[in-house]
């Protein structure tokens, strides 16, 4: 069952002259339906500005088209955000540009309102003193508060679109039920009716929403509305508990047999064998239609009844279709008719982290500075699509030809922005020498996560081992975790700066709140000594090796020593 509503709406200038009102909905069909829902938005230029119709009719225009070409990566709150923030930033900028800056409430401002239904989920964000309610039952709710400041018997509004302020938008959400009624209205609506009265109205009208809104706007202007009025009736008739994905496996498709050097497959020719295991199997291929080279990944035949598998396996290309950097793996361009379950990705001409690491042992640091920099940079990307990772390790990044490094494998992502049917409560994602510890807690991990992967990345590059060296994966609880020692990597190469060192440790502590908070930080600090570690040090932190080696021989004398007595 997909979700359905229906709709009604209506809008009036009331006594007034102008309509400075907005509003506007989506209601789209399909995929979209499932991964960007339904938007509808009101908005009320406020009445002391005569360009604040302008502000509204831009707010409702750039949120329903903006909203729906963000990332589809992307929370839904993350993309209403973003959108209204752009919104309100080009408010501000006609302000200063048409110099209403000094006499702000003649300028483009508006309140605004916005509701997003994706499966069984309302979300709402809200700006001002428009509002909305939610009708369940005969229980009539507020949603959401007026954003107004009282003076004694004046009140002016603390946040606007437009208002040349800091805007802390009010977020929320709810599980919507079947015969939820939801309302979007100006204030121009309620200033006439009381809560009672809307309750009385919506109660008893035969629920068809466009005559109810017509209704309610007249019950208003009867009851002497002095404001411009306009509202939004949504009747939920059905929601969609499936939490259906985008990347759903097609059922009408089979899974393609093992395949050898010179096997066709839907045009494309099998020229080398990258990969077989029990999870999949990976292949270059040529394409004799485009004359290309790309890498095909099929499920296992082993996993043919488990669709857990085969969804992470559709999953994986549909991330690398939303990604935008060139240090990113992306998907093969889309067109290929497919007569089989299969991925499809461009294929990199070069070799694995791994390979270049057995080749480089003891690369300098500035070879491996430029590395991590490029990887930190796809981490980046990532993360502001609201995606962490969650597996960075050599063999999941390449370096073409040109000494481009490229992040590969997005079979333990995590999207921010859809469900992450992959993580179960005995799976635990990542490889486990470079996994984060949070995650061996069974916690959830962060973009702190990320971090720690790629500060353990940098110290393997450097040293051949690891911070905590095997210990951290088989440690289980934070107690555990705080007893290792981390082990400093001047140990292994002994020319590597003390501040440089101490960088890596920061960025690998056990609690994420100990590490840096910002993967920007940790790069900067790979290069610039940060001045918190320039402080006087122990002799053990400047010449760790020297002083165990001092400290065993200092042992030795001891017990000769005492032997000799």
């Amino acid at each position: 069952m997909t979700l359905s509503i229906r709709l009604g709406q209506y809008s009036t200038a009331g006594c007034k002259a102008v309509n400075q009102d907005s509003y506007g909905a989506v209601l789209p069909q399909g995929t979209v339906l499932a991964t960007k829902g339904i938007a509808l938005a009101v908005a009320d230029g406020v009445s002391s500005s005569r360009v604040s119709q302008v502000a509204s009719e831009t707010a409702i225009q750039s949120f329903l088209q903006d909203y729906y070409c963000t990332n589809d990566a992307w929370s839904v709150p993350h993309s209403c955000r973003q959108v209204v923030q752009a919104c309100h930033q080009w408010l501000v900028s006609q302000n200063r540009q048409s110099g209403y800056s000094l006499e702000p409430e003649k300028g483009y401002l508006c309140t605004f309102t916005s509701l997003v239904l994706r499966r069984d989920q309302a979300y709402w964000l809200h700006i001002g003193d428009s509002r909305m309610y939610l009708l369940r039952g005969r229980q009539l709710e507020q949603l959401t508060r007026d954003h107004r400041v009282w003076q004694g018997q004046a009140s002016y509004l603390s946040q606007a679109l437009g208002l040349d302020q800091r805007l802390e938008p009010e977020q929320n959400s709810l599980t919507l039920q079947p015969g939820d009624l939801l309302l979007l209205a100006t204030d121009g609506l309620f200033d006439a009716l009381t809560p009672a009265d809307l309750l009385r109205a919506l109660t008893d009208s035969q629920l068809d929403p466009t005559e109810s809104a017509h209704q309610l706007a007249q019950l208003a202007l009867d009851n002497g509305a002095t404001d411009n009025i306009s509202l939004q009736l949504v009747v939920v008739d059905a929601v969609d508990r499936r939490a259906s994905k985008p990347y759903q496996p097609n059922d009408h498709l089979p899974l393609p047999p093992a395949l050898a050097v010179g096997d066709e497959l839907d045009g494309f020719e099998v020229t080398q064998v990258v990969q077989q295991n029990s999870r999949s199997f990976v292949y270059q291929v040529y394409c004799k239609q485009d004359g290309r080279s790309y890498l095909l990944k099929a499920p296992s035949t082993e996993h043919s009844e488990q669709p857990e598998q085969l969804e992470r396996l559709l999953r994986e290309e549909w991330i690398a279709r939303r990604v935008q950097s060139r240090h990113l793996l992306k998907a093969a361009p889309s067109g290929h008719s497919r007569t089989a379950l299969y991925s499809l990705f461009e294929f990199i001409e070069g070799q694995s982290l791994r390979q270049w690491l057995q080749d480089h042992p003891k690369a300098p640091l500035e070879q491996v500075r430029q590395l991590i920099e490029q990887v930190g940079r796809a981490l980046q990307s990532l993360h502001r699509s609201e995606i962490l990772h969650q597996d960075l390790r050599p063999e999941n990044v390449m370096i073409d030809h040109q000494g481009l490094v490229v992040v590969i494998d997005y079979g333990s992502a995590k999207l921010a922005g859809l469900d992450n049917t992959m993580a179960t409560a005995c799976e635990v994602p990542g490889t486990a020498l470079y996994r984060a510890p949070e995650y061996m807690q069974g916690e959830a991990g962060n973009e702190g996560s990320d971090l720690y992967s790629l500060a353990v990345l940098t110290y393997h590059l450097l040293t051949g081992q690891f911070p905590y060296g095997t210990a951290m994966a088989r440690c289980t609880t934070a107690k555990a975790q705080s007893r290792l020692s981390y082990q400093s990597a001047r140990l292994y190469r002994p020319e590597l700066p003390l501040w440089l060192d101490q960088t890596l440790q920061k960025a690998v502590q056990p609690s994420p709140a100990s590490r840096y908070q910002l993967l920007s930080e940790f790069l900067y600090d790979l290069r610039q000594p940060n001045p918190e570690f320039m402080a006087p040090v122990s002799l053990i932190q400047q010449h760790p090796l020297a002083f165990w080696q001092a400290l065993c021989v200092f042992q030795l004398l001891l017990i000769l020593a005492l032997l000799i007595q």
